[in-house]
């Protein structure tokens, strides 16, 4: 009988069999074996550090003014008659500057003499009238309660003359306070009041300004008053910019402006030159000292959930660098840019893309590095 041609074929499958079965354990076993994990240095493009000083500049703008600006008024009513300044007028201690018509306070003096002169002789009538009832009881005449009654007349007598003083030296006063006069030397700033208007008790006439003591009213946001005691302000003023005046900070006000939601601040200006006048416009320049800085790029920053931090590359070490994490705190962002201040040292190297594909102590390997400042 002949053999099918079939044959070798189907008694070769078992032995096909067996030989895959043993590949297909081979394999196996190989997937089963833990892969060996590379430890190449990762490459890195890294930036340099580079610290600014970390100096601040602001600057504001202002009017100066006098620290010392009074409203002068009179000291008693009526219709002021004349006025002897002008806007702009320099005045020393004691010189005229309004005068009242001075008729009717010299009525009143005359009135305050009548009813001092009418209570002198008063009390004179009664001081009579006492000593003759102390004769009079002395010799049993008159009982001691009509003496009694005879001395407390003559001492009513006696405080009314002083009343009448007090009166006579109040009117006389009145009449010397119609001549105004200026309290201390001064610049006449504004005029408030004109000759032949009728001003009561207390009405301001002028703005009187003492030009010895300048300084510069500037108003500030709120952004700018941490600083402001420590910062050093110069001055310059539009009308001479070459010109540096110094100043020092000398009040900030304590509550802000319910409009401008802006804070008046005064800078006192130091020896300042005669042509500082008042109401030049200035700006003041302050110049904050702070912590040094470094720029780097937005790409180099990370935070894993405790703040902001950078990866500084340490010095190789067998071929190879290893990664430590900086925290570091923020203090400006720009569009591609961040200022930091943190453990910083000039010259460090951070790396300065792909800083959340990194782990602690990873090996890299720098393949570029370039200024922080011109990385993009």
């Amino acid at each position: 009988m002949p053999i099918p041609r079939s044959l070798p074929l189907l008694l070769s499958l078992p032995i096909l069999t067996s030989l895959g079965m043993g590949l297909l354990t081979a394999c196996d076993g190989e997937a089963s074996a833990p892969l060996p994990v590379s430890d190449a240095p990762r490459p890195v493009q890294a930036a340099q550090v580079v610290l600014s000083s970390g100096a601040s500049q602001s600057a504001h703008t202002g009017v100066v003014q006098a620290r010392r600006e009074v409203e002068v008024a009179f000291r008693t009513g009526g219709r002021m008659v004349s006025r002897a300044v002008e806007v702009g007028q320099l005045v020393a201690a004691g010189d005229v500057l309004a005068q009242l018509d001075p008729a009717d306070l010299g009525l009143s003096l005359r009135a305050a003499e009548a009813d001092l002169a009418s209570a002198e002789a008063q009390s004179r009538q009664a001081r009579n009238d006492a000593a003759r009832s102390r004769e009079l009881r002395a010799a049993g005449h008159v009982s001691a309660s009509y003496d009694d009654q005879r001395v407390a007349s003559a001492r009513a007598a006696a405080e009314r003359v002083a009343s009448a003083q007090a009166a006579l030296e109040l009117a006389r006063n009145r009449l010397s306070y119609a001549t105004l006069r200026a309290p201390s030397p001064g610049v006449v700033t504004a005029l408030l009041a004109e000759a032949g208007q009728v001003l009561p008790e207390g009405q301001a006439v002028l703005r009187l300004a003492d030009p010895a003591e300048r300084e510069l009213l500037v108003r500030v946001p709120e952004s700018a008053l941490p600083g402001l005691a420590t910062a050093l302000a110069e001055v310059r003023f539009w009308a001479r910019p070459d010109v540096p005046v110094a100043a020092k900070l000398r009040e900030v006000a304590p509550q802000a402006d319910a409009a401008l939601r802006t804070y008046a601040v005064r800078f006192t200006l130091e020896a300042a030159p005669d042509w500082v006048a008042l109401g030049m416009t200035g700006t003041v320049r302050l110049a904050q000292q702070g912590e040094p800085a470094a720029t780097l790029p937005l790409s180099a920053l990370h935070d894993r959930g405790h703040g902001p931090m950078v990866w500084r590359v340490l010095p190789p070490s067998g071929g190879a660098s290893r990664i430590e994490a900086v925290p570091v705190r923020v203090r400006a962002l720009a569009e591609q840019t961040a200022e930091v201040t943190g453990p910083l040292a000039p010259g460090d190297t951070v790396v300065a893309m792909g800083p959340q594909l990194l782990d602690p102590g990873q090996r890299v390997r720098v393949v570029q590095t370039r200024l922080s400042a011109t990385l993009r």
